[in-house]
Parts: structure tokens; C-alpha cells; sequence
């Protein structure tokens, strides 16, 4: 059973939705068994045409077994943004079990043993935002965001997918194969890079 929240930021949300939304992400839980928290959010932005009518956000994440899947979409209705958002999580979550099935059924790193896989590596982030540091000079640049994360063992094939489930363009994490810090990150090109600690 996945347990599902429904938050709502200046918008009214009908009841209609709420249970679109209840349904289509219980429905979702088939793809990939599980995943058994999800948040859905909805919003709205201006629209950049003068007059038009304002933009409907629909915002959703997925969590469970260790997978975290994002999605994010807008559209003239709430109901719309909620169907794009549903159609791009059933797209991530066929990915992710694509994965774990080639791994399960002879996949290139079968009976390979990884401190961590995808299933039981935890993806804990913790964001911490803190005020900007005043500058001694002008256009210094300055952090003003930190984050902390529990670094996982995994191989950096698996790296690269919650990269790219999370839509980051980085992802930092334990190479499983030499147990020292790497780094894989999406390049100008398309394609991926690792930085592997000496």
C-alpha cells in the first residue's frame, strides 16, 4: 500500500482531482512494487503572456525500496498537469525496473556483489539553506546553499540512473568497484562523465 500526501501552494484543489491523483499513483505502484510514499504537489506560475490565464503545476515524488523518482509538469488544468506528471513517473519507473531486471535475470553485472544496489542503497538527502555570507568584495562568489548526503556503495552504471531519475546533472556516491569517492556528471555533449578520487 503506498501512503499519499497532497499538498496544494495558493490553489484550490477539487475533489475530483484529489481522487485522480489518489488513483493514477496507487496505480502507478504495479510498475515498480515498493514504492510506498509519494507527495503530489500542485502550484501555479504566471503566465508570461499578459492576460492569459495563469500556468497549473503539478510536482510529484515517489520513494520506496530505496528508488526516489521525480516528475514535474504544467498545463492549462490541474487534471492535465497531473496526467503529464503521472505519464513521465510511469516512464521512470519502467526505466528503473528495466534495471533491476537485466541485474536479477543475467544483466551485465550479474553476480557481481555490491555493497550496495539499487534496491537497498538509501538515498537520504538532507538540504540544508542557510543565509548568504556577506562579501568582502563585490562579485565574489559566496556558498549559499549547503547540502548534506549519505554517500551510497554503488557500481557507477547505478550512479548514472538515479542521476538521471533525480534529474541532477551530478551524482556523488562510492564507486563499489574501487571504494573510493566518484563523481558522474552529465557533459555539454550528452553524454556522461566519471571522476574517480585517486
Amino acid at each position: 500500500m503506498v501512503h499519499i500526501s497532497i499538498r496544494h501552494r495558493n490553489v484550490q484543489i477539487d475533489d475530483i482531482v484529489k481522487a485522480a491523483a489518489n488513483e493514477k499513483i496507487t496505480r502507478l505502484v504495479r510498475f515498480l512494487p515498493g514504492m510506498d510514499h509519494a507527495e503530489v504537489g500542485f502550484s501555479e506560475e504566471p503566465n508570461p503572456r499578459v492576460g492569459q490565464a495563469r500556468r497549473e503545476i503539478c510536482e510529484a515524488t515517489m520513494r520506496g525500496n530505496g528508488h526516489v523518482v521525480r516528475a514535474r509538469a504544467t498545463a492549462a488544468t490541474q487534471q492535465a498537469a497531473l496526467d503529464l506528471v503521472i505519464a513521465k513517473l510511469e516512464h521512470q519507473l519502467l526505466k528503473v525496473k528495466g534495471k533491476v531486471d537485466s541485474r536479477m535475470h543475467g544483466g551485465p553485472k550479474a553476480g557481481h556483489h555490491h555493497s550496495a544496489g539499487l534496491h537497498d542503497a538509501p538515498v537520504a538527502a538532507i538540504a540544508v539553506l542557510e543565509p548568504p555570507v556577506a562579501a568582502e568584495m563585490e562579485n565574489v562568489a559566496q556558498i549559499v546553499r549547503r547540502k548534506q548526503f549519505e554517500v551510497c556503495a554503488m557500481t557507477a552504471e547505478d550512479a548514472a540512473l538515479r542521476m538521471d531519475l533525480l534529474q541532477h546533472d551530478f551524482y556523488l556516491f562510492t564507486n563499489s568497484e574501487t571504494g573510493r569517492a566518484a563523481v558522474v556528471y552529465r557533459r555539454e555533449d550528452g553524454h556522461l562523465g566519471l571522476i574517480d578520487a585517486a
